[in-house]
């Protein structure tokens, strides 16, 4: 059965990158070697992979995949740290003061 990772690199920029792949030995030489000028990591380099998360399902990887590059920076850092409790809180949107 073929596996895929979705994965965060941090940056030397100290920015988060987030992919999915389905061979991230490779993946990480790709970014790491800096192969294609045009991608996010090429100029922000050396990346560090701080996470990864593995899936047997294509679909649920992109929807996380998906999912994770819209969440807020502590949102990354709470799955990094493994904290996931901490998610539904970073979620809760704060209610300005009237």
């Amino acid at each position: 059965m073929k596996k895929y990772y979705v994965y965060i690199l941090k940056c030397s920029d100290n920015s988060y990158y987030t992919g999915i792949t389905n061979d991230i030995e490779k993946r990480m030489q790709y970014h790491t070697q800096g192969i294609n000028p045009d991608s996010y990591t090429y100029s922000r380099r050396p990346v560090e992979l701080v996470f990864h998360i593995e899936f047997n399902d294509v679909n649920q990887a992109i929807s996380f995949e998906k999912q994770v590059k819209g969440w807020s920076r502590k949102k990354k850092e709470a799955i990094i740290n493994d904290e996931w409790e901490k998610l539904p809180n970073l979620s809760k949107r704060n209610k300005p003061n009237r």
